[in-house]
């Protein structure tokens, strides 16, 4: 029997009624949220996801601006920009976009965005908040993969998870979540990397098995428990010459194979994606809230 699909766009969804309801009660009280967006020069793709997270500011009912800087800026001229709009209180949220051009910095800039305004929980000290569980920013991808097993029965108490990548922005932050002493967590967790000699014995023996790899088919059916979980980081352009463009987006998992052995298993395109931008605007609103007394 093939695994039910885990919608990311239905569960962001949900989020995003329960955030424009928020946003609605910060305007009550006098406060009118705001999420600042940084550019550093012309990449395409980081132009186009600016934009859905710009759109999606547009649907809870939040303001936000994006600030575009040439691809020459110095690693001077973007801190400058991100002070002041440390600075400035017409922002609770901001987010510098990745990638950056060769001569920046991303730690630099990452350390240099005041914490509580830091809408993708990229500063050292944010990413220190989450391994002690301490309230603050989480890190958008990792959140919403949480959001993703809560909303859909998939409880990772008690449950041994697997996460395939070590990366800064999803496979050690997820970690840390997931092994919290709270709702919504408290699992065993391990981490695969690149180094992990024999990575089919430990994906087999995972109820939930995240896979954030960075490439195409790192997971194939063998390699996953029958009824297990699996949720899929990847984001890959693969040739498609059935399509328009020329090519489309598959993950890091052999969904076709993968689907017909897991229980749950998330889509790529419309799986862990929609989460993310959806947890940026949800770190902005919850800042907004703390502001305002109201968290």
């Amino acid at each position: 029997m093939a695994a039910k699909l885990i919608d990311g766009r239905v569960v962001s969804e949900e989020i995003r009624d329960d955030l424009k309801a928020r946003v609605a009660r910060l305007r009550e009280q006098g406060f009118d949220p705001g999420l600042a967006f940084v550019i550093v020069g012309e990449n395409p793709g980081s132009i186009s996801y600016v934009r859905s997270k710009a759109q999606g500011c547009q649907q809870i009912g939040m303001r936000s601006e994006t600030f575009r800087l040439a691809e020459w800026t110095t690693q001077d001229e973007l801190l400058a920009l991100v002070r002041g709009l440390n600075e400035d209180a017409a922002w609770q949220g901001m987010i510098v976009q990745l990638p950056l051009p060769k001569q920046i910095d991303p730690l630099v800039i990452a350390a240099a965005i005041h914490v509580e305004k830091d809408a993708d929980a990229a500063h050292p000290y944010n990413l220190g908040r989450v391994l002690a569980g301490m309230p603050g920013p989480k890190p958008c991808t990792p959140a919403g993969i949480q959001q993703l097993l809560v909303r859909t029965g998939n409880d990772p108490a008690g449950k041994h998870v697997v996460i395939v990548g070590r990366s800064n922005i999803v496979g050690k932050p997820l970690a840390a979540l997931l092994i919290q002493k709270e709702p919504g967590a408290n699992a065993t967790v391990t981490i695969c990397h690149t180094a992990t000699e024999d990575l089919a014995s430990h994906t087999r023996s995972a109820d939930i098995l995240v896979v954030a790899a960075g490439s195409v088919n790192a997971v194939t059916a063998g390699m996953v428990r029958p009824g297990a979980v699996v949720i899929d980081v990847g984001n890959n352009r693969v040739p498609d010459a059935s399509r328009r463009s020329g090519s489309r987006m598959v993950g890091d998992v052999d969904f076709e194979a993968v689907k017909d052995v897991a229980s749950w298993i998330t889509p790529v395109p419309g799986g862990v994606g929609p989460m993310t931008v959806t947890m940026l605007l949800a770190n902005t609103v919850a800042a907004a809230d703390r502001l305002a007394g109201l968290a």
